[in-house]
C-alpha cells in the first residue's frame, strides 16, 4: 500500500504534531508513507528524516500560496506519476489543494480527508468539496455528530482519534524538578500551563491571563507555551499586574518537561475537536481543567478524571482553577490516575491502527 499525506504550510500545531505522528507509525509497518509538503518546511523533514518517509516538495510557503497554480501543478505531478492508493488531507487548506488538481487526474487515488475542528463547513463546502472526499475522518464524536447534523452522509464519516505518543508523554518528577530550577520557579509553587500556539479568538489565551491575574494565590504561576506567546502574552500579563507570574515560552520542543514542571493543564479554548495537548497533560499525570468545547467532553468526565467548564464561563474556570490549587494530595493522586488510565486510550499506535484499517476497507 503506497500513501500520500499532504500537508500545507510550516511551523508546528496540533494538526502537525498529528501528521509527524501519524507518518512515523505509519511508516513502520507494510506501508509505503510519502508525505507532500512545502519547499520551506524542513522541520518536518528533520523530524522524520530517519523513518524512510518519501517527500515531494510542492508548496512555495507564504500568505498567498494558495493562489498560486505552481503549487496546484507540481501536487498534481506528484499525484499523477506516482500511482498512490490512497491520498490523505490532514487539514482545509491541504483539501483545498487535494480537491483542486483531483479533477485532472485520470487515476484517482481513494481520498481521505481529516476534520479536526467541531467548527461545520458552511453548505457549499460540505456539498461541493467534502462531499469529494471517500472518507471523511473525524477527530472526536462530536466532530462527527456535527458534521451530520448538518445534512453530511454519516457513511462517509468516521471516527479516528488523534493520538500521542505515550512513550514521550508520562509522569517524570525528577525532570519536572530539573525543569522548575531551570525556569527559576520555587519547587513549592503551583503552576498552571496552556499550550497552544497564540490564537485569542479560538484558544483564549487573553481571557485565561485574565482569570489567573483573579486567583487567590500568592505563589502561583501560569506559563504559556506556543507559537507567539512570547510575543504576545508579555503585555497582556502585564497589564492585569502578574507580569512576574507569567512565563510566556514561545515555541518549545520540550513540551514534555515543561507539562511535567507544572502541576494543572489548563485549557480555555472557545473551540476544539479534540485537544492534543491536554491528551499530553493527562498522559504526563498532570490535574486537567477544559472548557467543554468539540469532543473533549468525551474524554474528561468531570472530577474523575479532570474538570470541565462551559465555553466561555471564565468565572467557572476561575472557581475551578482555585479548587485545583486547594486539592489533597489524595486527591491529586486519584484524579492523576484516571487521567493517565485515559490518556493510554489514545496512544499514537492505535491511531495508525484505526487509519491502516480504513485504508484496507477503502481499497477492498
Amino acid at each position: 500500500m503506497r500513501i500520500l499525506s499532504v500537508v500545507d504550510g510550516i511551523g508546528w500545531s496540533g494538526t502537525k504534531e498529528q501528521v509527524y505522528l501519524l507518518a512515523r507509525e505509519l511508516s513502520k509497518r507494510a506501508i509505503e508513507t510519502h508525505m507532500a509538503l512545502s519547499f520551506e518546511y524542513t522541520q518536518m523533514v528533520e523530524k522524520l528524516k530517519e523513518y524512510g518517509i518519501k517527500f515531494h516538495f510542492f508548496e512555495h510557503h507564504h500568505k498567498l500560496s494558495r493562489y498560486n497554480p505552481a503549487n496546484y501543478y507540481r501536487l498534481w505531478k506528484v499525484i499523477k506519476e506516482n500511482a498512490f492508493h490512497v491520498v490523505l488531507a490532514n487539514s482545509p487548506h491541504a483539501f483545498d489543494y487535494v480537491r483542486l488538481v483531483y479533477p485532472f487526474l485520470n487515476k484517482k487515488p481513494k481520498l481521505v480527508v481529516v476534520k479536526r475542528s467541531a467548527r461545520v463547513p458552511n453548505r457549499m463546502s460540505l456539498r461541493f468539496k467534502y462531499a469529494y472526499a471517500d472518507m471523511v475522518v473525524a477527530v472526536s464524536p462530536a466532530v462527527k455528530e456535527n458534521l451530520v447534523k448538518a445534512g453530511f452522509p454519516e457513511q462517509k464519516v468516521c471516527v479516528i482519534e488523534s493520538g500521542i505518543d505515550t512513550q514521550r508523554f508520562r509522569p517524570d518528577s525528577l525532570l519536572g524538578i530539573q525543569t522548575r530550577e531551570k525556569l527559576q520557579i520555587p519547587l513549592d509553587a503551583k503552576v498552571f500551563i496552556n499550550v497552544a500556539n497564540w490564537n485569542p479568538e479560538v484558544k483564549a489565551q487573553d481571557k485565561l491571563i485574565e482569570t489567573f491575574s483573579k486567583l487567590s494565590c500568592g505563589n502561583c504561576y501560569l506559563i504559556l507555551v506556543g507559537i507567539d506567546t512570547d510575543r504576545y502574552a508579555p503585555k497582556l500579563a502585564q497589564r492585569y499586574g502578574i507580569k512576574d507570574k507569567v512565563l510566556a515560552l514561545g515555541f518549545r520542543e520540550d513540551v514534555e518537561a515543561l507539562l511535567n514542571a507544572s502541576d494543572v493543564f489548563v485549557l480555555s479554548s472557545y473551540l476544539e475537536g479534540i485537544s492534543n495537548a491536554l491528551l499530553q497533560a493527562m498522559a504526563c499525570g498532570k490535574v486537567v481543567i477544559s472548557t467543554n468545547a468539540g469532543g473533549i467532553g468525551q474524554v474528561i468526565k468531570d472530577g474523575e478524571n479532570g474538570f470541565l467548564v462551559d465555553v466561555g464561563d471564565f468565572d467557572h474556570l476561575l472557581k475551578k482553577m482555585q479548587k485545583a490549587i486547594e486539592l489533597s494530595q489524595e486527591e491529586i493522586k486519584k484524579l492523576s490516575a484516571h487521567a493517565i488510565k485515559t490518556a493510554e486510550n489514545f496512544s499514537i499506535s492505535t491511531t495508525a491502527s484505526k487509519y491502516q484499517n480504513l485504508f484496507e476497507r477503502l481499497l477492498s
